[in-house]
């Protein structure tokens, strides 16, 4: 008897990147606390100054966050969150400063990622109203992690130049966080 199965690569990389966010996710709500004081950062009190911000970059996002969740920066690291916090540190930011910390996550979709054909999120890592990281995640099966600075975004005066983000993507494995419409963590 032979048996045989359809594969869809589509499903399967849904469900890689479904379980890329969880793994996320487990390492946020799994920190504890510690007394780090945040670094200065960009302002973002409000969701029009989130979006300015990713205007600033060079996004066109959709105005509400597909996501908003709180999430816990890990105390005690791990190597996926290395590599993440390695493309923070390439942005101008330092994960490891909050370590315990619980920080706001908000997630938003972008329109005009250059020849996307599944969906783009930007997602901004917020500490008492300061933007202290994030990523914006291609989701296609051969996307990548990249950080906020859209190639070839102008630097604008309202986005803090530490934030300069037009290093090349990420080449972070599939274990790495991934901006979804499923909640990474709650």
């Amino acid at each position: 008897m032979v048996m045989t199965a359809k594969v869809n690569l589509k499903k399967i990389v849904i469900a890689l990147a479904a379980a890329a966010a969880l793994i996320l996710g487990l390492i946020f709500l799994l920190g504890g606390k510690n007394s780090a004081e945040p670094t200065a950062a960009v302002s973002v009190s409000s969701n029009d100054t989130r979006v300015k911000f990713l205007t600033d970059m060079g996004w066109e996002v959709v105005t509400s966050p597909t996501e908003s969740s709180q999430v816990r920066i890990p105390k005690d690291p791990t190597e996926v969150y290395e590599r993440y916090n390695a493309l923070q540190k390439s942005q101008g930011y330092d994960l490891s400063q909050y370590a315990g910390k619980a920080v706001m996550r908000y997630v938003y979709e972008i329109k005009n990622f250059p020849g996307a054909t599944e969906p783009v999120f930007a997602t901004l890592l917020v500490y008492k109203n300061q933007i202290i990281g994030g990523d914006v995640t291609n989701t296609a099966a051969k996307g990548a992690i990249q950080g906020f600075r859209k190639q070839g975004a102008p630097t604008t005066p309202s986005a803090d130049p530490s934030t300069d983000s037009s290093a090349a993507p990420s080449t972070a494995p599939s274990e790495e966080p991934k901006p979804s419409n499923a909640p990474a963590a709650t």
